[in-house]
């Protein structure tokens, strides 16, 4: 199993062949000395499904809710932790799309980034959450304006998700 340290609020693996793994697998963002930085939703991922174990200073496992009690995230994380989750158990790339004012951009399977453009840029929302068509409107303008579908994943109260799609059609 990886090991990765909670150090000052950023999540670093060591440097090993796992990780280099991790990486090819598009976890992260690579660094200078071979480790990797994870996002919050990456090392969730990685912990609840036993591919990586992170540890305080003093060498103490933190459980996936401690880790995220630990981050202090905001109130629509699990919202976004259940499309995350989702996503990359179905084999898709899902990085952060803060960019391109999103939550995510995700890439087909097989694609990497760097090497293909992301097919969405998703909205993780929640199913009691309003969405006005302005709201609407103007996610979709920036799905459009980054030349990629716009995908609303819709998480019920057992962060289930279902997600529609939407894209621009010239008819």
């Amino acid at each position: 199993m990886t090991k990765a340290f909670l150090d000052r609020g950023r999540i670093i693996t060591e440097a090993s062949d796992a990780v280099r793994a991790l990486a090819t697998l598009q976890y992260g963002t690579s660094l200078a000395d071979g480790r990797l930085h994870l996002s919050l939703f990456e090392a969730m991922f990685l912990v609840e499904t036993e591919k990586l174990e992170v540890v305080n200073a003093r060498g103490k496992a933190y459980s996936a809710e401690q880790l995220v009690r630990s981050q202090r995230p905001g109130k629509s994380f699990w919202t976004h932790y259940a499309v995350f989750k989702d996503l990359r158990g179905r084999g898709y790339v899902v990085k952060t799309a803060l960019k391109f004012g999103a939550a995510f951009r995700v890439y087909d399977r097989g694609k990497k980034p760097g090497q293909a453009h992301a097919k969405w840029v998703v909205f993780p929302v929640h199913e009691q959450d309003k969405l006005t068509w302005h709201d609407w409107a103007a996610k979709n303008r920036v799905a459009h304006s980054t030349k990629k579908k716009l995908l609303i994943g819709v998480v019920d109260d057992e962060l289930d998700v279902c997600y529609w799609e939407a894209r621009w059609l010239k008819p």
